[in-house]
């Protein structure tokens, strides 16, 4: 069979590994080795996996969508049952498509929905603790709600990337910023935007927890975004409460009008 890209939305629970991207450890578990491994064993190949995000060491992801190139004459809808027959089980292929030769996961997204969960109760949850970020003090909701609304539009976000970051263009669009209450003591940090930088997400939430908490007022957020200085931001939240929920690539599929 001639060669074709296929496309894997894929899901997995990252406690256990070292993010997504193969480490020059190899005794470090990463989902990318598991993928690979797992293609290797039904195709027969060694494939070069690209993705759509490097999500860090214990973030998970609903929609991660990687690619790679295949003489496999497996049909797509199969795909998914072959690979998670293989697969650990926190990690899972929610679906298959090919694609067009030239499509790459990451340099061809229009863009991305993060969410950030915060577990605000002073008892930890058994249920919770590998998928959110437990906060004792209760939280300033509504001041929290607002303050997520400035993060919307197009800024530098050079203030809430982690330090050393190699990029060079800092500028960013989010279309949305919304946080919600879900449960009695759990709050949900949705993020849609064109792309983010390193760590842009998870110091967007320690910003918001320390506005919930009064430590930053609601009103500095946007002189604290315009400052470009991420001394002024709030922590680095971590990461287990970080979940890759989709990716888009089609412009139809795309909710978001982009000029």
């Amino acid at each position: 069979m001639s060669e074709r890209r296929l496309k894997l939305t894929v899901a997995y629970d990252g406690t256990c590994y070292h993010g997504f991207q193969t480490q020059e450890n190899p005794a470090l578990p990463t989902i990318q080795d598991a993928l690979v491994r797992a293609i290797k064993v039904l195709t027969g190949e060694e494939v070069k996996v690209n993705c759509a995000g490097r999500t860090d060491a214990g973030v998970h992801a609903r929609g991660q969508v990687v690619d790679f190139v295949t003489s496999s004459p497996i049909p797509d809808d199969r795909f998914p049952f072959a690979m998670n027959a293989i697969l650990p089980p926190d990690v899972a292929v929610v679906a298959a498509k090919t694609v067009p030769l030239a499509f790459h996961s990451r340099f061809g997204a229009l863009g991305k929905h993060y969410r950030y969960t915060i577990y605000n109760h002073r008892i930890p949850s058994p249920f919770h603790r590998r998928y959110s970020h437990q906060v004792f003090p209760p939280l300033q909701f509504e001041a929290m709600a607002a303050a997520a609304q400035c993060f919307v539009g197009t800024h530098d976000f050079r203030g809430f990337c982690a330090t050393g970051s190699p990029v060079k263009d800092f500028v960013r669009t989010v279309y949305r910023c919304d946080l919600t209450r879900q449960e009695e003591h759990r709050l949900v940090l949705d993020v849609m935007g064109n792309g983010f930088l390193y760590n842009m997400i998870r110091i967007i939430a320690g910003t918001l927890i320390d506005v919930g908490k009064g430590k930053i007022a609601l009103e500095e957020i946007p002189a604290i975004i315009a400052s470009r200085d991420r001394t002024r931001a709030g922590m680095t939240a971590p990461p287990q409460g970080l979940c890759l929920m989709k990716v888009w690539h089609d412009p139809l599929d795309f909710p978001f009008n982009v000029k």
